[in-house]
């Protein structure tokens, strides 16, 4: 069982469609998915066909505050193999109410551990979609991770900030978190026609080696449409471009995955 956190503290780079769409593509494939919105506007939840706007005990904000544990709160989704624990934008408040609490930062690692040494509960991936900022949400789910995911949109200031991300990382390495790997970097929206996103990538490639994928998502209309109709492009489109790459990226993944299975 792996834990892996999906990242990047910039907006709008195609985190959440990421998580749902690998989420989707590893359930088809008959591993058992449990996803955990940790973004408090919840898009993760919607754009799996489940509410962001249920009471508040009944999502991570339950679990994070010490009211329900996550056996209460894992909601199945029309999906076969995929769970999820939704969010709502009652998390936005809780790094305020937790401020004295003085091991915060591992609420949720503790929190995930007693869930899967007790509930008997297999899953072979968790699957954290963060918050897009570097806030204590997100510093939670580094530290209960074994690996990251950053999307990283091809674009002029996104290497800027995966800069900082990863000097992040390497403080959370350092301090709370010392065998967090970093799992891989997904190019997103890019777009062939663009020697911007071509240069970006060029950028990304020579400098983080064979840590970016060699599949990128491209800029397309139905990985935009599909969150509102509550399901994965996958399901909601199979044959378009952006559902390609995401089998294409997941292909991948488990190719990585297999690799590292093999070696350990």
């Amino acid at each position: 069982m792996k834990i892996i956190s999906i990242i990047n503290q910039k907006g709008g780079v195609g985190k959440t469609t990421t998580v749902i769409n690998l989420a989707s593509a590893l359930s088809q494939q008959g591993k058992k998915i449990l996803v955990i919105d940790l973004d408090p506007q919840g898009n993760a939840s919607t754009g799996l066909g489940l509410s962001n706007t249920e009471q508040s005990d009944q999502t991570i904000y339950g679990i994070l505050n010490g009211t329900m544990t996550i056996s209460n709160v894992i909601k199945k989704t029309n999906f076969e193999n995929l769970d999820l624990i939704t969010s709502n934008v009652d998390l936005s408040g809780l790094e305020v109410e937790i401020a004295g609490d003085s091991d915060r930062a591992f609420i949720l690692k503790s929190k995930l551990t007693a869930f899967l040494n007790d509930s008997g509960t297999s899953y072979d991936y968790i699957l954290i979609d963060c918050p897009p900022s570097l806030s204590l949400l997100t510093v939670m789910a580094l530290v209960s991770s074994n690996s990251l995911l950053v999307p990283l949109q091809t674009e002029f200031f996104a290497l800027e900030g995966l800069t900082q991300l990863m000097k992040t990382i390497e403080r959370i390495k350092a301090n709370l978190n010392p065998n967090l790997t970093i799992q891989g970097i997904l190019l997103t929206m890019y777009d062939r026609r663009n020697k911007l996103s071509s240069q970006v990538e060029a950028e990304a490639r020579n400098y983080f080696k064979e840590k970016v994928y060699q599949t990128v998502i491209p800029r397309n209309v139905r990985l935009s449409e599909a969150p509102s109709h509550g399901v994965p492009v996958l399901i909601y489109d199979k044959n378009c471009p952006g559902s390609k790459s995401y089998y294409s990226f997941t292909s991948e993944f488990m190719n990585q995955e297999n690799k590292i299975g093999s070696a350990a």
